[in-house]
């Protein structure tokens, strides 16, 4: 389903993913640090269990993917924002504050986003509107 478009990037809700360019925009973004980019078997599973993907991709014939928005939502109460990964090659153009623009807008007014950060991106986020929260918890995977 195509979203909106700027004369270079593309964004869509899309209903899957291929690994190897999921695996790449983790690696380019960074995320590969903390993310399974040597298990292609766990990085479908993400990609299957996710009921939201927004894209976003080059605007020419090559399609090629720069950003991507993963979460796990029921579209009623909340959102797990799983991954808002950029490619470094498209950080700071915008990218990632039209994809999370896309996210909020898919979801609506009345369901909370939610997502753990990376230290390097807190500040990305609070620009962008998002409050710290002091009060979550979670149990850590052990791989």
């Amino acid at each position: 389903m195509k979203m909106t478009a700027s004369p270079r990037v593309l964004y869509t809700r899309e209903t899957s993913l291929d690994v190897a360019e999921f695996k790449q925009v983790l690696i380019e973004s960074g995320l590969g640090a903390s993310r399974p980019v040597s298990d292609d078997k766990r990085l479908s599973d993400m990609i299957n269990g996710s009921n939201l993907i927004l894209t976003a991709r080059l605007n020419q014939p090559s399609r090629r993917l720069l950003g991507v928005a993963r979460g796990i939502t029921d579209f009623v109460w909340c959102c797990y924002l799983s991954e808002l990964a950029v490619s470094a090659s498209a950080q700071g153009l915008g990218v990632g504050r039209a994809l999370l623009k896309e996210v909020k807008q898919q979801l609506g007014p009345s369901v909370s986003l939610i997502l753990a950060s990376v230290p390097q991106a807190t500040g990305f986020y609070e620009r962008n509107g998002m409050e710290r929260i002091s009060d979550a918890f979670w149990f850590r995977r052990k791989h």
